[in-house]
């Protein structure tokens, strides 16, 4: 005998499940700092896609092809291995360079992918350098473990810039 209300309810538990499930959620980080030297100056430094480890201390290693226009890439290495970025846009006229990770290392750097975009903006004091990353954990499973989860991915991302910033204003401020 056919009951329609017991069938509902079998539809619904089955259909309740894959609808509680989801995967990770995009993550983001945004930086500013301000940096006591002319925009262009900061902008060379910046734009040149392949000499970050000449300010960005956590890279240790830099194997760059490409140049500085679109379609460049740069290995990274870091303290634990390395990762490849790949430069997506330079707008010269903005100030501002985007660019995305192209050979992930989970263990390296707990983000599966990322991209990111680097503006100098002219300030009061010279120049406000705006640094911003969209992200996805290293770990896309529904419960990923703790060295690979959204928080590892968030302070992973956010120091890596926060360091990055600093060695900026340091090498732009020499005299």
């Amino acid at each position: 005998m056919f009951r329609p209300l017991a069938f509902a309810l079998g539809f619904v538990l089955l259909c309740v499940p894959p609808l509680l499930a989801h995967g990770p959620t995009p993550q983001r980080a945004d930086e500013t700092i301000t940096i006591n030297a002319p925009p262009d100056v900061v902008w060379q430094l910046v734009s040149a896609f392949g000499d970050i480890g000449t300010w960005q201390k956590l890279v240790k290693k830099v194997v760059a092809t490409g140049g500085n226009a679109a379609g460049a890439e740069r290995t990274l290495t870091l303290e634990k291995g390395e990762i490849t970025e790949g430069l997506d846009e330079v707008d010269a006229a903005g100030k501002r360079i985007s660019y995305r990770l192209l050979k992930e290392n989970v263990d390296v750097f707990p983000v599966s992918f990322y991209t990111g975009s680097i503006e100098v903006k002219p300030a009061a004091a010279g120049s406000e350098v705006v640094w911003s990353a969209r992200f996805y954990r290293a770990d896309t499973t529904n419960e990923p473990p703790e060295d690979k989860n959204d928080q590892a991915a968030i302070d992973a991302m956010t120091g890596f810039i926060t360091e990055g910033l600093k060695g900026l204003k340091d090498k732009a401020e020499q005299p």
